[in-house]
């Protein structure tokens, strides 16, 4: 019974930590990157609500980013703080062997392994897809926010437009051009024109609406010809329009399933098709790597931590020196794997040795450890 709250003791603490400094890291992250989304309602028109949606989803990625650091410093500064605070020490005097401690330790990071294996494989794609979906299908909010003055703006598909001045809302010298057909019906000819010229004096915007005065519009037909049709007043119904967007989802916002049927679309394994081109399947590789085999590597930086458990304290400063060199050596090993990720792709032999690496490093750090808490026993 005293062990078993001993552990659960050990267990609360280190997930406290870890989640309050996850939570900080990632608040601080996704307060930068919230700051960038800004141009979705300043350059892109977006409104308020699909900003705010957007940022939220994004907070998954950045959680799945996070969650290796955060648990190395919560299980550093937990360890610290129990052997400060002697807690250690009267678990050894005790009698406690520091295999059951360091089995704990072991046991939780494989819990932060699955957590980050959920976040990378299902949770962070769907929800980075999602967040792609909603700027796709959203509407802009305000056009006057996106046409800049001076400036040739074709924020939206094969549509252009520009505006010499701006005199609080009202328009001068407006030209729009339209290749998309959008205001096919303006010129009253039933057949298709491939380009519209909208030249006008002036107009304002209201309602999703342009209103224009004293213009013209010139269309050019299937057989080149140019015809103008002369206005006083007209309107222009842009709550259609295709904003130009990205609309093929990008590797890190693809499902795990579809890109595996990309790494096997010549065998019968998956069925499903694979949309991307050949010369992207080193980039899959990459993708899939960091998502199916870094997380991997967190057993690995545990038992690195746990490395304090074993370590000789004679002084303060000794003590400082070895904690901090622990601590700098599973960071490295973090930042190497992370690095090592980017040329996981370039080939098989590649993918099969990053993959490799955590699988036998991490049982040669237990049997290490192993040796070193016999040898203080004895």
């Amino acid at each position: 019974m005293i062990k078993n709250k001993i552990y659960k003791y050990f267990t609360a603490e280190i997930l406290k930590n870890f989640l309050i400094i996850l939570f900080a890291l990632s608040a601080v992250a996704w307060t930068v990157r919230a700051v960038n989304f800004l141009d979705l309602i300043v350059n892109d028109g977006h409104s308020l609500k699909t900003y705010l949606f957007y940022s939220l989803l994004n907070i998954t990625n950045i959680f799945t980013k996070f969650i290796p650091i955060s648990f190395l410093i919560a299980l550093v500064v937990s360890i610290i703080r129990f052997d400060r605070q002697r807690e250690l020490l009267v678990l050894w005097s005790s009698g406690l062997e520091k295999f059951k401690i360091l089995n704990l330790f072991l046991y939780i990071s494989f819990g932060i392994l699955l957590l980050q294996l959920i976040f990378s494989i299902f949770i962070t794609p769907s929800t980075l897809y999602k967040s792609r979906d909603l700027i796709r299908t959203s509407n802009f909010d305000s056009l006057a926010s996106i046409i800049k003055i001076n400036d040739f703006t074709d924020s939206f598909k094969k549509m252009t437009f520009y505006i010499e001045k701006k005199d609080k809302d009202i328009l001068e010298n407006v030209f729009i051009r339209d290749k998309a057909n959008n205001f096919k019906n303006l010129s009253g000819k039933s057949d298709e024109s491939n380009d519209t010229i909208i030249i006008a004096k002036r107009g304002f915007i209201k309602n999703k609406k342009i209103y224009l005065n004293q213009g013209v519009i010139q269309t050019i037909n299937e057989e080149g010809q140019v015809e103008s049709l002369y206005f006083s007043k007209t309107e222009l119904n842009i709550e259609n329009l295709t904003p130009r967007i990205i609309t093929a989802p990008k590797l890190q916002e693809t499902s795990t399933l579809s890109l595996l049927s990309c790494i096997f679309r010549n065998t019968n394994l998956i069925s499903q098709t694979c949309s991307f081109a050949d010369n992207t399947k080193e980039n899959v590789t990459e993708t899939l790597a960091r998502r199916l085999v870094l997380p991997l590597y967190i057993p690995s930086v545990c038992l690195v931590a746990c490395f304090l458990l074993s370590a000789r304290k004679k002084n303060i400063s000794g003590s400082f020196l070895k904690n901090n060199l622990i601590f700098l050596i599973a960071f490295l090993i973090l930042v190497a794997a992370e690095i090592l990720v980017r040329f996981s792709g370039l080939s098989n032999i590649n993918f099969i040795v990053y993959s490799l690496i955590p699988i036998i490093f991490a049982p040669f750090l237990y049997l290490l450890l192993k040796y070193k808490f016999l040898n203080l026993r004895n």
